[in-house]
C-alpha cells in the first residue's frame, strides 16, 4: 500500500505538472547546448507528454538553456528522445 510513498516527485519545466521522477526525462544544459544529465551540475525534468509537443516545450528550453537558437535545441532534443527510445 505505501509503495508509492517514497517515490520522489519532480516538476516538468514546461507544463509545471508534478510527476514521479522515474516517469520524467532528466536533462541539463552545458554551454548553451542540451545534453542528457551526466551526474554533475544543475538539471531539469521534462515529462513525456511535453516532449511530443514541440511548440509547448521550446519556450521553456530556451529559458532553461539561456539560448536563442531554438532550431538547435529542438534538433538536439529529438536526438536525445531517439537515443532514449533505442536503449
Amino acid at each position: 500500500m505505501a509503495e508509492n510513498f517514497n517515490q520522489p516527485i519532480r516538476m516538468c519545466i514546461s507544463c509545471r505538472d508534478r510527476h514521479q521522477q522515474n516517469t520524467l526525462v532528466r536533462l541539463q544544459c552545458k554551454d548553451g547546448s542540451l545534453e542528457c544529465f551526466n551526474g554533475s551540475g544543475r538539471s531539469f525534468y521534462i515529462c513525456r507528454t511535453c516532449m511530443i509537443n514541440e511548440k509547448k516545450i521550446i519556450k521553456s528550453l530556451m529559458r532553461q538553456c539561456k539560448s536563442g537558437e531554438k532550431d538547435k535545441l529542438i534538433s538536439r532534443l529529438k536526438e536525445i528522445i531517439t537515443d532514449d527510445r533505442e536503449s
